[in-house]
């Protein structure tokens, strides 16, 4: 999240109508309220209850047909490979997979659920810097399309596996190119103190080992240099100039070095604030890989599911103190912790059409749990809401869910698809008696 806003921002926050209107899967109707797509939220609260995630599949292709157009406009043949971590829903992986999107998993439960959701092996690549060897047995099995190495560590381990089941693994070498993509410190990736691939200075000799590597057949670099980038083009094209001189030089050495893995990171306005567009991306990538003409591979995350997703909570209460105003929502920092976390803006929103219509007041707005962390925003303007209104947190598609836990023993959320004017529930709510399931006394406490 780059240059994290505080949660009381010093300048005016977008009015309802804002951001609304820079949000093309919302509207605002005078008898139904907020509607994602065609469907009111109102109506999926009294179906499903809440706290329930809602995500919009036609936000979904749209966002990802409009990163293919860019790549396909610079003239560049690229694949994209969904970043599974930020939403693993398989729904949401379906209807990636039907736009021709592969994936990027960090660890077997997400391959395990690329899989299922009908994304091919041969699109799959398996990133992250602490790959089991149990992952890499299923990797291998699999026959995955590439898998990243991090580590000198980690390419001897899998050289060593991968001989000894007789297979042959597809390796990119992930460079860590010393940049500072200046996001929030805790998601850069790409700065040499980061836990994240080789230093550029060392890959050449790592490389050249790769391929004389038992089981081990070199195909390519990649990098990435962190999430939620919006400061511009700067730090993309300081990286893939780095990587592409080093290609350079590995191809002049006899190396192979058939594609390029530009990661992804590419930032979206939670806000207001000014976000690249992905004809920036590809105009980066094209000014520096380009040139080689190699394929590149692209792996976004937050920039296709963000806005995809609404967070649908109900008012608990509206609290008053002598000094402030407490909307306390159902929803709470074990639904969605980005703002506890990182400090994150997100856009709140009354579904209700006349509370959007009434007048506003600075409002914090929280969650149950017991930390006063679990705060969504402080001194939001909002109307009085009464418990049972509803209101939507927005730009919770990509790291909503997938961060989810149970804290204060509090069931996971539902999950909702809209597509059009239908949806359905794609995850159910977790029960009370899920929350219990395989704990046990131990034998000597039962009695």
């Amino acid at each position: 999240m780059a240059s994290p806003l505080p949660l009381s921002a010093e300048t005016p926050d977008p009015g309802f109508a804002e951001l609304i209107a820079a949000r093309p899967a919302l509207s605002l109707h005078a008898q139904d309220g907020l509607l994602v797509e065609e469907v009111p939220l109102a109506r999926i609260a009294e179906v499903v209850g809440t706290p329930t995630w809602v995500y919009s599949a036609g936000t979904l292709r749209r966002r990802a047909r409009a990163l293919k157009r860019a790549l396909a406009e610079a003239g560049l043949r690229a694949s994209i490979h969904y970043a599974v971590k930020a939403n693993s829903n398989l729904a949401v992986l379906h209807v990636l997979a039907a736009e021709g999107l592969g994936a990027d998993v960090v660890s077997e439960g997400e391959l395990r659920a690329a899989r299922a959701a009908g994304i091919p092996a041969s699109a799959i690549v398996f990133s992250g810097v602490g790959k089991t060897e149990r992952e890499l047995r299923l990797a291998l099995a699999e026959d995955i399309a590439q898998i990243n190495l991090e580590s000198v560590e980690e390419a001897e381990m899998l050289s060593a596996l991968a001989a000894s089941l007789g297979r042959t693994a597809r390796v990119a070498l992930r460079v860590n190119p010393d940049v500072d993509a200046r996001t929030h410190a805790k998601i850069t990736t790409g700065r040499s103190e980061n836990k994240f691939g080789i230093g550029i200075d060392q890959a050449p000799a790592l490389y050249a080992r790769l391929a004389i590597m038992p089981g081990l057949a070199p195909v390519g670099l990649a990098t990435h240099i962190g999430s939620q980038i919006t400061s511009g083009m700067a730090a993309y094209r300081a990286a893939y100039a780095r990587l592409a001189e080093l290609a350079q030089e590995l191809l002049a050495r006899g190396l192979p070095v058939l594609h390029i893995d530009c990661g992804g990171g590419l930032g979206i306005p939670y806000r207001d604030e000014p976000a690249p567009l992905p004809e920036a991306l590809a105009g980066a990538i094209k000014s520096t890989i380009g040139p080689l003409g190699l394929p590149v591979m692209l792996e976004p995350g937050r920039w296709i599911a963000g806005p995809a997703g609404v967070l649908l909570a109900s008012v608990v209460l509206q609290k008053q103190t002598p000094s402030r105003r407490f909307l306390v929502l159902d929803a709470a920092m074990n639904d969605l912790i980005r703002p506890a976390m990182y400090e994150a803006w997100h856009g709140i929103l009354p579904v209700s059409a006349a509370a959007a219509a009434s007048p506003l007041s600075p409002a914090d707005v929280v969650g149950p749990v017991c930390e006063t962390g679990d705060t969504f925003t402080r001194g939001r303007a909002l109307p009085s809401l009464h418990p049972g209104a509803l209101v939507a947190l927005l730009d919770a598609g990509g790291y909503g869910a997938v961060m989810s836990s149970t804290y204060n023993m509090r069931p996971l959320a539902a999950e909702v698809m809209v597509d059009g004017a239908r949806f359905a529930v794609v995850r159910d709510r977790q029960s009370q008696e899920a929350l219990l399931a395989g704990q046990r006394l131990p034998p000597w406490e039962s009695d």
